[in-house]
């Protein structure tokens, strides 16, 4: 049984809606926040629906407000769906300690330490229980896509290698394509899951890719004056392990772009043309 949503505000926007609402999730056990734009559609249409991820220190707002989605979401027809990054409110040891782990750094992983595990299992958030609320509420049918940026373009390519079946399409921006080996994963996997180096591999989109490619391309932007490139973000991973599985992988690399969401607003139509052609075929 899914919750029901309570509206925090319903804007018309390029001829549909951008939604934002608020859920008691039972599974981080406290209120999410999410961001849905519906675009204009007639009566009994079902949908399909892009799962967006957002990066470090973001909300469900971010994305809706400065990615400049919803103009090319209206004309494809596709519903456009955004989240928080972590549970809030909690007040755990440490928690907002920085910016890079906890509030705002759920990594989209299922936490398995303490005090993260009861609250912090976004993998399953985004995977399991958002599916079946927007099926609830919105007129959204079974073809979905998943994206995102840094750390949410992490989550999309772990979440669609390990559930081809539940994605059509993925593709990220600016993407921490293997965190097991830099900093921003290291430090946060190794809270959330502990010292267990099979439990991070799991969350590593360039080694799962590495077993088992995606049954369609997958399509990576990245910025080449991004400030995260070299310490953090290692997109040749993917290359490697892409050339290891067989994986079709389009890696595009751009200079003077860097990590920003002007990075992200610049790249949004072919992100979203992309994602268009393979979910309403």
């Amino acid at each position: 049984m899914t919750s029901p949503l309570t509206t925090r505000s319903e804007q018309r926007c390029f001829g549909g809606t951008q939604g934002f609402y608020t859920h008691a999730s039972r599974t981080t056990g406290t209120d999410m926040r999410i961001g849905v734009y519906v675009p204009p559609h007639g009566g009994g249409a079902r949908l399909p629906v892009l799962y967006y991820l957002a990066g470090l220190t973001c909300t469900e707002e971010t994305f809706a407000i400065k990615a400049g989605a919803q103009r090319r979401a209206a004309e494809l027809g596709l519903v456009l769906v955004t989240l928080d990054t972590s549970p809030r409110g909690l007040d755990l040891p440490g928690d907002a300690a920085s910016w890079d782990f906890g509030v705002g750094a759920g990594f989209y992983v299922d936490a398995t330490e303490a005090p993260w595990a009861r609250h912090y299992q976004m993998y399953s958030y985004v995977v399991d229980e958002l599916p079946a609320l927007i099926a609830a509420h919105f007129p959204v049918g079974e073809r979905r896509g998943i994206f995102g940026h840094s750390m949410g373009g992490h989550g999309a390519l772990v979440m669609a290698l390990r559930n081809p079946e539940r994605y059509q399409s993925v593709s990220a921006f600016a993407p921490i394509a293997n965190p097991v080996a830099v900093p921003w994963g290291e430090k946060a996997f190794g809270r959330y899951l502990g010292p267990d180096g099979g439990a991070w591999a799991s969350y590593d989109a360039s080694l799962l890719m590495a077993q088992r490619p995606f049954p369609d391309e997958i399509l990576v932007d990245q910025g080449l004056a991004d400030p995260f490139l070299a310490t953090q973000l290692h997109p040749e991973a993917l290359e490697r392990a892409a050339a290891a599985s067989g994986q079709r992988l389009t890696l595009r690399r751009h200079a003077t772009y860097d990590h920003s969401y002007w990075f992200i607003a610049s790249l949004m139509d072919d992100h979203l043309a992309w994602h268009g052609e393979r979910l309403r075929g």
